[in-house]
This record gives structure tokens, sequence and C-alpha cells, in this order.
């Protein structure tokens, strides 16, 4: 083979395989979805039943019973935006109401079931009945899940600890990764389940109005204390990256609102700790302006 047949083959082989580069695998139809309309949502509420919705104790108007489920419509009514914005066919979005652990009372356990949407599962004709009804369904099922806990008096709160601990991975992180996974908290802020009361030096799994006082973190210099005597809740893992968190409705004593703050450093703290992707905290406040945190929170890119 003489110089230039050589010269010749070099170039073609350049030529050949600078094409196969450009050369790109099709998408597929997620990821035009995804490109074209954001991820996909995996909406989970972790919801706490505990006496903080009972109304002979929190006097509040409108109820903490009434916050919570304008909360849980409003998610319904973003669920059904979403398939709006992306059309049934595409439209794969999921949103679970839950507890942890389940409630005592086998009738909000069944009443829960029905707070489970997930589209991925659905054909068209399915998600059309979803488009329709979610919005009321929720809302009337939620009322009727707080309704049945006050009559009862069942207070059956939420171990959060726990919760993070051994579920939250399995429960709201989507191995997809075409979907956005957020996971929202409706709870009062204070974490106590009788099953996790453990303690590593002035870190624990719970926090009660009683610790805070122990760990003199009821002071004006409460910052200063936290980080000194390196208070927080323990941490057990740190591999929450793909999630986001929201917490709603932190409502500490009414003679002790400084609560609300060194509830946030625990909260905050522990889920840095944790990798979360990102997080927001926020005190309970009228429902119309939650549902417009509620919007940031979900609408930030």
């Amino acid at each position: 083979m003489n110089k230039q047949t050589s010269l010749i083959l070099l170039i073609s082989l350049i030529i050949l395989s600078c094409n196969n580069t450009d050369k790109k695998a099709p998408e597929s139809q997620e990821s035009i979805a995804v490109n074209k309309f954001g991820k996909q949502l995996n909406i989970s509420v972790l919801w706490d039943l505990s006496d903080r919705i009972n109304p002979a104790i929190h006097k509040e108007q409108p109820t903490n019973a009434e916050r919570d489920i304008s909360i849980i419509k409003y998610f319904a009514d973003y669920l059904k935006a979403d398939m709006d914005k992306k059309g049934a066919f595409m439209a794969k979005g999921k949103l679970k109401v839950f507890f942890s652990p389940n409630p005592s009372d086998q009738n909000i356990n069944t009443l829960a079931s029905k707070l489970d949407v997930d589209l991925s599962k659905k054909d068209v004709k399915e998600k059309k009945q979803v488009y329709d009804n979610i919005a009321s369904d929720f809302e009337q099922t939620s009322k009727q899940i707080t309704d049945l806990t006050i009559k009862t008096s069942k207070w059956d709160g939420s171990d959060i600890y726990r919760f993070f601990k051994n579920d939250i991975a399995d429960y709201c992180i989507a191995k997809d990764t075409t979907y956005r996974n957020i996971l929202v908290i409706l709870t009062d802020g204070y974490i106590y389940d009788k099953n996790s009361m453990g303690k590593i030096g002035n870190k624990s799994e719970y926090i009660l109005p009683q610790l805070l006082t122990s760990l003199g973190l009821r002071n004006a210099n409460f910052k200063s204390i936290f980080d000194t005597k390196n208070c927080g809740l323990i941490s057990t893992r740190s591999d929450l990256n793909n999630l986001e968190i929201l917490v709603l409705e932190v409502n500490s004593e009414a003679n002790h609102k400084d609560d609300e703050d060194i509830i946030k450093l625990y909260l905050q703290k522990w889920f840095a700790e944790m990798k979360t992707k990102r997080y927001e905290i926020y005190n309970t406040d009228l429902p119309d302006n939650t549902k417009k945190r509620i919007a940031n929170f979900l609408n930030y890119q």
C-alpha cells in the first residue's frame, strides 16, 4: 500500500468516526416529556394525626384539621394541573397521603387507601376519572378522616424519627429518575413516639417541650446553646440527595413561641446531615398564605 492510499484511508476513517460520534441515540418518550414539561411528580404527604388536630385543645380558626384538609386538597389540585400540562398520555404523577405508623382505627386505614393515586399504573380512561374527581375525593376523604379521629379521640401521632430511619427511601423516593420526589410533613414540629425515645449525648430521637427545657434551650441565646451543646436529632443516614422536604404547620406551645425557632434548628440540622436535596420549614398560617408558600416551593427550579 503506497503512502497516498494510506493517507486516503486514514482520512476516511477519521470522517467515519466523526459521523458516528455525532449520531445520538433516539430520546425516549419519558426524556422528551421531562425536557418539555419538567419531571413527573412523586408527592408524599406524611400526616400527623396527633392531638394537634384536637379542637378542644387548639381553638384557632380555621382549625388545624381544616388547615390540613386545605393543604391536602391543594396538592390534589396541583397534580390535576400537572395532568393538564403534560396531557393524559404523558402524565404519570403520583400523590399519596399516609401515616406512620398506621392508625389503630381500621376505618381510617380504609379511608386512607383512597388517598393514593399513581397515574403511571392507569390507562387514559382511568386517568380521566382521576382528573374529574381527585380534588373532591381528597378533600372529602381527608375531612372524613379528621372527623372520625376527633370523634373517637384516637390521637395516633407520627413516629417521624423512625420513619426517616427505616422507611423513607421505600416510601418517598422513586427509582425512576424522571420523577421529582417531594415529601410533605404536616406536623406541629414536636416529634414524639413511645418507641423513639433514645438519646446519645445531647442528641435525641424526639423533640419535646421538657427536652428543650432540660437542655436550657428555652433561652434568648438558644442558637448559641444549641451549637455549643451539639444538640440535635440523631442521624442514621445520608442518602436523601434525591428528596425535597416541605414541613408545614409547625406550631409551638402558646406560652413558648420561641420553640418554633428551636424546632427549626433541629430539623434544619437533621435534614442537612441526611444530605437532603432541599428543604423548607414553615409555621402554621392562614390557608391562603400557606398555599402561596407551597406554590413557591413546588415552582422552584
